[in-house]
């Protein structure tokens, strides 16, 4: 009697193990990494599209735009994810054809940590520049004093916190500065990593919003969501029409519209510092990176499938997470472009 219980159980765990093994293997796992700064909305997405299709897991790797590009560029995951556009030699370096798909768009925001000066700030690109050259080195210094009158600001030392790691977000920061201040432009220029001259690193955006949060006297740059998700304050801008604007989803839309006119087939379009009275100076796409030609076919579909959902029912989600949805003419061009991968 024992042993015909025991065959029985027996049975009964192999066909558990059968029917484990057949639902492990109906699920696939697509591996990306990069960009620090989507990484909240992306989470949501992936949380959202396992519900849609449960047959398809998304790991994503929040790493910073630099080790996303070496990772796709080695082939070491499924897709990367990027606030820089890749140059000419990164895709060239790529051993197939990279594709720019743009997800939505962001604000880089200046954030700080000034006791007594819970928010309000305001700052022009040229006094923005010269904290981060470390030639104004006092919160009271005169210049910025001019632009915040009636604001009690102290005589204290300011801390510059930047990007350690290789950044989007510090792409699209310096590029910014690189536009606006002839003499960051000629010393230390734009891209993912600089030669940063003042200031401590933090590893992502967690990690600047969380040195800003904990050191004060402090200032840094991160995306709007990460200063808001750690209640941190950020500064109105002087964009290039002279008017100082608050980063938002409507100042961040703004700044896109101008740029979105001359929208280049690979999407490697810059959006800092365009014109228009309501633009939020520092503001970019983040894009995700995939090639044309998938080589696994399962992947390469289910991949494409969830691309399709990203720009209808993904974008609806932006909003609220304080990111800015991709205009409509964009979204109908990354449909084609979708169409592409084969």
């Amino acid at each position: 009697m024992i042993q015909t219980i025991k065959k029985a159980f027996l049975a009964l765990a192999l066909v558990a193990a059968v029917g484990a093994a057949g639902e492990a293997s109906a699920e696939t796992l697509i591996n990306g990494a990069g960009a620090t700064f989507p990484y909240p909305l992306y989470s949501k997405w992936f949380s959202e599209y396992a519900k849609v299709d449960k047959s398809v897991k998304f790991n994503y790797q929040s790493i910073g735009s630099g080790g996303g590009i070496k990772q796709i560029t080695a082939q070491t995951v499924d897709f990367g994810a990027s606030d820089k556009f890749l140059t000419d030699a990164e895709l060239k370096g790529a051993p197939g054809k990279l594709i720019h798909i743009p997800t939505v768009m962001g604000a880089v925001v200046v954030t700080y940590n000034l006791p007594g000066v819970p928010s309000g700030i305001k700052l022009n690109s040229e006094d923005l520049a010269n904290i981060y050259l470390g030639k104004i080195t006092k919160w009271n210094d005169p210049r910025i004093a001019d632009d915040n009158k009636g604001v009690n600001l102290p005589a204290k030392p300011i801390i510059v916190v930047h990007r350690s790691d290789g950044s989007g977000t510090t792409s699209i920061f310096t590029d910014y500065l690189t536009g606006v201040n002839g003499e960051w432009a000629q010393k230390v220029g734009k891209g993912a990593s600089v030669k940063w001259p003042v200031g401590l690193g933090g590893k992502g955006n967690e990690g600047v919003a969380g040195q800003i949060k904990t050191t004060p006297y402090s200032i840094g740059y991160v995306e709007l969501a990460y200063a808001f998700e750690n209640k941190l304050p950020y500064a109105s801008l002087k964009n290039k029409a002279g008017v100082f604007v608050e980063p938002s989803i409507k100042s961040t839309s703004a700044a896109a519209a101008a740029a979105v006119k001359g929208m280049p087939a690979d999407y490697r379009i810059s959006l800092v510092n365009q014109p228009g009275k309501d633009a939020y100076p520092v503001v970019g796409f983040t894009w995700l990176l995939v090639y044309e030609n998938q080589k696994d076919p399962v992947k390469g579909k289910k991949l494409v499938e969830f691309l399709n959902w990203s720009m209808t029912k993904g974008q609806k989600m932006a909003a609220p997470m304080l990111y800015a949805p991709l205009p409509e003419s964009v979204v109908k061009m990354v449909q084609k472009t979708v169409k592409s991968i084969k």
